[in-house]
């Protein structure tokens, strides 16, 4: 599979456009004054505490409190909250937690009333971006992603990607990492660590310590309400997490974009900086390379795919609702069954891309068209998770039920992807409603005498849509030849197709539009 990045940086911000052997997979936007970016931390004040939800609203000072659960606490919040007041307090030098002694874990079943208190002051990071009515979502189980491993203060256990298979490789990860973390941080191994050597491990682990002492020397003087540390940009964030070898090309059109992503690639993986290339052609770069295109074509309530087949997008306040459509696909009735089975492999192909091109999250239903035959219904089940591999975001997937159903949960953390993708009629002006036809030629004519008897043009052409261009030459005595007699010259008629039926322009002598 080869993978190509198309950046486009305009003054309000940046869009990524993600494409899997030329097709448009994911579409990601960064705005400049997105300031609650999925990573960031926040020094966070308790506003109000809700017993009924075991949860607290948390001023972060966004327009609405973000939302912070029990169960979002982290089983070591309070060594957090201490170390927090030590900071702030000045008492204790040094950036580490090698001197630090853990509080104990949280009970699990435990209340948040507990925990913490109206006006504490608490660092929090942000979990979900605001989406809709809603405001952040947040968690207080810090964590600092690097592009191999993930650096979790206050702990002291090491995970590893359950996607990586071999237990040699499993051993070997987690011996380096336990020879050079330090005390009482733990880390996560991230699936692209497999394979690498103990320099680039180590380099990634010491780039994030120096993040958290960042954050730990910014801590101090932090005002409540606040970004203490901030992630990476979106692009950077993305180039991090899915720079691999099958990338052939990552195209910037801003040359300043283009130094930094270029010295960024340089910096996490320098066999690869070469592929990092400035777009300077003067056409828009998503319409040099067929984006701006796909985007049409994939954002909308219908989605066409090949052989007529259609999906209907439908979205709702708690859940998404694609319906599967045969359109114009037909099929003997002895092959009924087998067709639907190969349109339905067709729309599942398209339901991955969609999902993760929307990133639509939360609940997905899918109406499949009915299979009778179970083998028929677990080979679409397990064609569709196989696709869905390829999705970074975290999701479950229902075996079809017996009204053919199937169920998706995906993991929502930013607002979902939506471009309108229809345009203003020409016509009506987005009203819908149009000028009265009938007093269309009074309109023409009244044009007609300004154009000749004002501003004395002459040799003039009138274009219009076909039926009103056959309108005006009916007849024995038309309207072509009533002008002619009222005006002293003759006026051509063109048909132009691509009018509109009450649209009309007139051109001079020298094929140039006349403004009115």
């Amino acid at each position: 599979m080869v993978k190509e990045l198309i950046i486009d940086s305009t003054p309000t911000g940046v869009t990524i456009a993600l494409i899997e052997d030329k097709y448009l997979v994911e579409l990601h936007k960064e705005h400049i004054n997105n300031n609650y970016a999925v990573g960031d931390i926040y020094l966070g004040r308790i506003k109000k505490i809700m017993p009924g939800l075991n949860a607290a609203f948390v001023d972060v000072g966004y327009e609405k409190d973000a939302f912070l659960h029990y169960f979002d606490l982290g089983p070591q919040v309070q060594s957090l909250i201490k170390l927090t007041k030590i900071k702030r307090n000045g008492t204790v030098n040094g950036t580490l937690l090698d001197n630090f002694k853990l509080e104990s874990d949280i009970n699990k079943a435990g209340k948040i009333s507990d925990i913490v208190s109206k006006n504490l002051i608490l660092p929090v990071q942000i979990a979900k971006e605001p989406i809709s009515t809603k405001g952040p979502r947040l968690s207080s189980d810090l964590s600092i992603a690097g592009r191999y491993i993930v650096l979790v203060p206050f702990s002291n256990v090491i995970s590893i990607s359950k996607k990586i298979k071999s237990n040699t490789e499993r051993n070997r990860l987690k011996k380096i990492i336990e020879s050079i973390k330090p005390k009482n941080f733990g880390v996560i191994i991230r699936t692209v660590s497999e394979g690498k050597g103990v320099a680039e491990l180590q380099k990634d682990l010491l780039d994030s310590v120096s993040k958290w002492e960042n954050f730990i020397k910014k801590l101090p003087e932090a005002e409540p309400s606040k970004r203490v540390w901030g992630e990476m940009d979106r692009t950077s964030t993305l180039i991090r997490d899915i720079l691999n070898a099958d990338f052939a090309n990552v195209y910037v059109n801003d040359a300043n974009l283009f130094e930094d992503i270029r010295s960024y690639v340089h910096e996490i993986s320098p066999e690869m900086e070469k592929i990092v290339k400035h777009y300077k052609h003067k056409e828009p770069i998503f319409e040099h390379f067929g984006v701006e295109k796909q985007i049409k074509n994939g954002f909308g309530k219908t989605v066409n795919f090949a052989g007529g087949a259609y999906l209907v997008v439908e979205h709702t306040e708690a859940l998404h609702v694609i319906d599967v459509n045969s359109g114009n696909r037909t099929a003997s009735k002895e092959n009924q069954e087998e067709n639907a089975l190969q349109v339905n492999k067709e729309a599942a192909k398209e339901i991955a891309r969609q999902l993760r091109l929307r990133d639509m999250g939360g609940i997905v239903v899918i109406d499949f068209i009915d299979m009778h035959k179970a083998t028929n219904r677990k080979v679409l089940f397990d064609y569709l998770r196989e696709l869905m591999l390829l999705d970074r975001a975290k999701h479950t997937i229902l075996p079809p039920s017996k009204f053919g159903l199937v169920q998706i949960t995906r993991q929502r953390v930013r607002p979902e992807m939506n471009i309108v993708t229809v345009e203003k009629c020409p016509t009506c002006d987005g009203t819908g409603e149009i000028k009265a036809s009938i007093v269309l030629m009074d309109d023409i004519e009244s044009n007609l005498t300004y154009i000749l008897q004002e501003q004395n043009e002459k040799n003039i052409t009138l274009c219009v849509h076909p039926y009103i261009a056959a309108y005006i030459k009916k007849g024995l005595v038309s309207l072509q030849w009533k002008w002619f007699f009222k005006f002293g010259q003759r006026i051509k008629v063109r048909a132009v197709s691509s009018y509109n039926l009450t649209e009309f322009h007139f051109l001079s002598s020298k094929d140039e539009e006349i403004k009115l």
